[in-house]
């Protein structure tokens, strides 16, 4: 079976001819079922990847990444590539590929990204374009290219918090700043919804007080709106993917409480026009700073944070969080993931 791989998933078909016709909708055999859809392909998504972070007791920063089958099983640990650094952010792109970018390893703020092929091989850094911030979010968008949006760039004496946004071609060459628009936040997250197009979501606004429920959708060509009100628990260190090939999910993170952050294990449901669903109660070790993905065509996975053991939670085809699963891997938190 040849394969076609879209917004960072897989697509089987048998007859790379028949997946578009002359009226620019496509049939596609996949994973052994057949969809005819309309004028964008499915997303769907096949393989993940864990990587990067900073151990329990923020002393360690890690590269080294962690691969997910099609089935949601993590691999054990590759030895890192790349600059060791937490609080980045990634997403696919160019329909089979994925980009790690920005972060910080105290007292450095970087901008430098770290392409991934479509076998999972992590590259060596690629000279940052764009403000060096930490604490952002990224998501693909447009079927082929991604968008980085919002963070903690450096400041005095606290870091700025910012909006701006960032996109990525179908080749992972990541452009200069674009103006932001909406709530400036950072520690949101972001995921890919309705075939094309992307969702932020949530954030604490620098203060240690501010945290927030609020979205920015984006739209096809990577324009991102101006704030949506929030639905659900305002909080942050959360994580998110895409599921159900056009649905996505945003779940767990910190919440407040009168004597400091609380973590959470709640979930909300983003339907494919980018409505944003009330809390589910949540399923599996409440933990903030955790890593979210696609994979298995129509699945996601949540993954490490801030527990003291490396579990994961699978999310089914229709937005249910699995029990916590023991996996493999190196324990750390604030690290990212992406599909490819």
């Amino acid at each position: 079976m040849s394969t076609r791989r879209l917004n960072g998933g897989l697509i089987g078909y048998s007859n790379p001819a028949r997946v578009f016709n002359t009226s620019g909708t496509y049939d596609i055999k996949a994973l052994g079922y057949y969809k005819t859809q309309g004028t964008w392909p499915i997303s769907a998504t096949d393989l993940a990847i864990f990587a990067y972070g900073i151990s329990g007791d923020d002393v360690t920063h890690y590269s080294l990444s962690n691969l997910v089958n099609n089935v949601g099983v993590v691999a054990s640990n590759v030895t890192g590539v790349g600059t060791a650094r937490q609080q980045l952010a990634a997403a696919g792109y160019g329909t089979d590929k994925a980009i790690f970018g920005y972060g910080v390893s105290s007292p450095t703020y970087y901008s430098l990204t770290n392409l991934v092929s479509n076998t999972g091989v992590v590259a060596n850094d690629v000279t940052g374009v764009g403000t060096a911030r930490y604490g952002l979010a990224a998501a693909g968008y447009g079927i082929d290219k991604a968008i980085f949006g919002y963070g903690a760039a450096t400041g005095s004496p606290n870091p700025t918090i910012v909006s701006m946004t960032n996109l990525v071609s179908n080749a992972g060459v990541v452009s200069t700043d674009t103006t932001g628009v909406g709530t400036i936040r950072f520690s949101l997250r972001a995921a890919t919804y309705g075939y094309d197009k992307a969702i932020f979501g949530y954030g604490d606004d620098g203060s240690g007080n501010g945290h927030y429920s609020l979205t920015n959708l984006v739209s096809n060509v990577g324009v991102v709106a101006t704030d949506t009100t929030g639905v659900g628990t305002a909080r942050y260190a959360l994580a998110a993917a895409g599921y159900g090939t056009d649905k996505a999910i945003f779940g767990y993170g910190y919440n407040t409480f009168a004597h400091g952050p609380g973590a959470v294990s709640m979930t909300n449901l983003v339907s494919n026009t980018g409505v944003v669903g009330n809390d589910v109660t949540g399923v599996g070790t409440a933990r903030a700073g955790s890593a979210a993905a696609g994979y298995g065509t129509d699945k996601a996975i949540f993954g490490y944070g801030t527990n003291s053991v490396a579990i994961t939670n699978l999310v089914s085809n229709v937005g249910v969080v699995s029990t916590d699963i023991t996996c493999v891997g190196t324990v750390r938190k604030f690290l990212a993931a992406a599909s490819y």
